[in-house]
């Protein structure tokens, strides 16, 4: 695996809504499909920009959502089926028909809601540390009080002091990560929030014919494990994978052992589906 690819930055206005989008080109032209990636709440591109720069073997693409990151706060409120219909619409604006689609913590609800609404240009669907949402199986109270707390975006000692209550896990150089957040808006995290209240994926999960990746750290204290087998018994054609150590960053903190699992299930030979 190699690093150092850089994004290119945009600010594209779709459907009425401005957003700071980054795409990653692949090293070198070849056949594998986009990655879209929907990210955690309150985080900005940067990150998970280590992640996008290590599967250098595809295009990635993914974007701020509103008040958050170089995106403008969002002036009407917006949900997930909207967000989802805006994120089509910026693959049809990068010309990318078909994708495999990607989502971390909350980031992982929109990428449900993707595949659930856009099944026809969903190739594959990973799954990180989330839950079917309103269905979901509560974390640690300690975290998720700390978790809500904006501190953490604005005060790097309050990050570093709460990291492990936070993540749990291994969360190797906590530093290098808590440099690279930039904190929301007010009115762009209290929207985001909004964004997921009643949601639930459950009753559309036992229709979804995407092959899907579930992956959940055995110690996040954010979004237990239990969450992801949920998942794994409403998702027909899906696998689970845990990082036995793994907190809620395991994909920075185990990032080896994340990138080859994720490598390995996008890689499987198999007949892939046309873009309608």
């Amino acid at each position: 695996m190699s690093k150092g690819r850089e994004p290119v930055y945009s600010m594209e206005t779709v459907d009425g809504r401005t957003l700071r989008v980054a795409v990653w080109r692949a090293s070198k032209a070849n056949p594998k499909l986009p990655i879209l990636f929907f990210n955690g709440i309150g985080a900005n591109i940067e990150a998970m920009a280590p992640m996008a720069e290590l599967m250098d073997d595809r295009d990635f693409i993914t974007f701020d959502m509103p008040g958050i990151g170089g995106s403008p706060d969002p002036v009407v409120p917006y949900n997930a089926i909207l967000m989802s219909r805006i994120a089509a619409l910026l693959l049809d604006r990068f010309e990318m028909p078909l994708v495999d689609v990607m989502g971390v913590s909350w980031g992982g609800a929109m990428a449900q809601q993707f595949a659930i609404q856009n099944g026809a240009r969903t190739n594959k669907l990973i799954l990180v540390a989330t839950s079917a949402g309103m269905l979901m199986v509560p974390g640690n109270p300690a975290a998720l009080i700390k978790m809500a707390d904006p501190r953490r975006y604005i005060d790097p000692e309050f990050m570093a002091k709460h990291f492990q209550t936070l993540y749990g896990g291994m969360v190797g150089n906590k530093a290098e990560h808590i440099n690279r957040l930039k904190p929301p808006s007010k009115t762009g995290y209290f929207y985001q929030l909004m964004a997921m209240m009643g949601w639930t994926s459950a009753p559309f999960l036992p229709f979804l014919q995407t092959e899907t990746l579930i992956m959940m750290g055995g110690d996040d204290q954010i979004v237990p494990l239990a969450n992801g087998k949920f998942l794994k018994f409403l998702i027909p054609n899906s696998e689970l994978f845990v990082v036995e150590e793994g907190g809620h960053l395991f994909l920075l903190s185990h990032v080896e052992q994340s990138i080859a699992a994720i490598r390995g299930f996008l890689d499987k030979r198999e007949e892939v589906k046309q873009a309608a």
